[in-house]
């Protein structure tokens, strides 16, 4: 249930500028790729699509009706990333360690920068010239983005691999307090 939930929470936060919430969600801080991992790591195999109908779904919404922008393959590539961060958050189902964790956050965070911003280059011709001077000039202008990707994906990575953690220790403390309670 609670990869389920992460993952909704992300479509959430993707929809908060367009209903007036004035919360924590620009400059890409979002908990998009870390629901993603949590999900390759705690959500059923077989539902793995789930995820990907969701946020590609949404992300149809949002292109057409919300920002007004054309479809274009480079949503493709997108969703090629989305698919990539599940199957990385496979690689946690066993071991989920901090380490482990961090380096999986940092690797879809930096993986996104490159991969979109490499598709933004090449399918956008009137944004940046097809050279080696405009590759380079869009990933200048998405470094600001990438502080906050990379920011938010590390805690909200940590936030969601610990709370399974947190939900054990309170459950083991309810258990004893219980126990402790009727030996008196």
């Amino acid at each position: 249930m609670l990869p389920y939930l992460f993952v909704l929470l992300a479509i959430a936060v993707r929809f908060f500028p367009f209903l007036g919430l004035n919360l924590p969600h620009a400059w890409h801080f979002t908990p998009l790729a870390a629901s993603l991992l949590f999900f390759g790591a705690r959500g059923s195999r077989r539902q793995m699509w789930v995820p990907l109908v969701l946020l590609a779904g949404t992300d149809v919404v949002l292109t057409r009706f919300a920002w007004h922008y054309p479809f274009t393959w480079d949503t493709l590539v997108t969703w090629a990333w989305y698919a990539a961060i599940l199957w990385l958050g496979t690689n946690l189902r066993e071991k989920s360690g901090f380490w482990r964790v961090v380096v999986a956050a940092a690797a879809s965070s930096v993986s996104f920068f490159i991969i979109s911003n490499l598709a933004v280059w090449a399918a956008w011709p009137q944004m940046y010239p097809r050279t080696l001077t405009g590759l380079m000039a869009c990933y200048e202008a998405a470094v600001p983005f990438f502080r906050g990707t990379a920011v938010s994906d590390l805690l909200f990575s940590l936030a969601m691999f610990s709370v399974p953690a947190l939900q054990q220790a309170l459950a083991g403390r309810l258990r004893g307090a219980g126990d402790h309670t009727a030996a008196v």
